[in-house]
Order: C-alpha cells, then structure tokens, then sequence
C-alpha cells in the first residue's frame, strides 16, 4: 500500500485535487474533518481543550465554536500550536487505524491523507510520498474569502500562520498548480494517479 500525504495552504484546491484521485482510484481521508470529530462532544480531545481555552468558546449546547476558538489561536502562534499538541495525537490515532484497515482490504491501495498543515506538524514523515497543491497567492485569497466567509485581513493572518507555499516545496514529491481552470488541474492529477499506482504495484 501506497501512503500519499495532500496538503497546501488555505483555499489552494486540496480538497478539489482529493476529489480527482478518489475518482482516478484513491482513497481519501480527510484529516480537517478528523480533527472536527476530536472536538465534538465525547470526543477524544474534547475535555482537554474546553478545560485550556475555557467555557467561553462553547455554545448553549456545550459544542465548541470552531469560529470563537479560531479566532483565538489564529491571532496567538503559541495557542495555535497548544491546540494543535491536544487535536494532533488523537487525529494521527485515527489515520493510522484508517491505513491499517485499508492495508488489510487492498494491499495495492492508493492511501491518501489530506491534511492542511502536514508539513508544520512533522506528520509528512509518516507518508510514502507528498503531494503539494499551490495557486496564485491573490486566487488563494479570494479563495478564502469567499468560501470561508472571511475578510481579507482574517485570511492574511490565517495564511501567515502557515508555512509559505515555496518553503513547502521542498517537502513535495509532486506539485500540482490549481492556478488555472478545472480541466488543467484534472490533467495534472491523472498524471500524478498514473505515477502513484505504478508505485502501489
């Protein structure tokens, strides 16, 4: 089995470039939702990170606002990183139950994780190849913008928290450039399908 990390910054295309390797053959595994169900109620990271940022980011119904929590760490490296030491164990915990379970299904299965910050954590050590998606800095934030509901400030500063693209490169096996239309990028992610099961065989 082939374990493939996708990561890039904010609003690149990892999510569209995941859908077009699910459809070529892949199987995907999306860490941002992983780290969403950590945080719910009875999750494995819940009760840690209610007791270190407070009552004060739950709603009336004791769930925490991933929007309220957002804007604390975005604005405080060090409590991002807090928040990202009590979500990572738990997230990695599930990836790994996840590849265990595919490796028994399909030994020649096309694993991917895609993960934001895969770089930053460290965790692209745990992955057979890398995969970087990019776009236009401005596209990224426009991107961002209007999928997130966002100012440009808001963006600008969640963007300046992650590693810049170009220093992320040098960490990537493959870089796919979402900077043009849809049917471009697709072109580029079969060619990369293509490679990526010639290595599962």
């Amino acid at each position: 089995m082939l374990r493939v990390g996708l990561t890039g910054g904010l609003a690149t295309g990892k999510s569209f470039v995941g859908q077009c390797l699910v459809r070529s053959g892949c199987h995907l595994l999306k860490a941002d939702e992983i780290g969403h169900q950590v945080i719910e109620p009875g999750g494995a990271a819940y009760q840690k990170v209610v007791e270190f940022f407070g009552p004060e980011i739950l709603v009336p119904e004791g769930r925490i606002d991933r929007r309220k929590l957002g804007a604390i760490v975005f604005s405080d490296p060090e409590r991002l990183r807090l928040l990202n030491s009590l979500i990572h164990p738990a997230v990695i915990r599930r990836e790994e139950e996840w590849f265990e379970q595919l490796q028994a299904a399909d030994p020649k299965a096309i694993g991917v994780v895609e993960a934001a910050i895969l770089i930053e954590t460290g965790s692209y050590r745990r992955f057979d190849r890398i995969v970087l998606v990019v776009c236009a800095p401005e596209q990224q934030v426009e991107r961002a913008m209007r999928r997130d509901a966002l100012s440009r400030e808001e963006v600008q500063a969640r963007i300046a928290r992650q590693m810049p693209l170009d220093e992320k490169r040098a960490y990537a096996h493959w870089v796919i450039d979402t900077s043009g239309d849809k049917r471009d990028t697709e072109t580029q992610v079969l060619e990369l399908y293509n490679q990526l099961r010639r290595l599962a065989e």
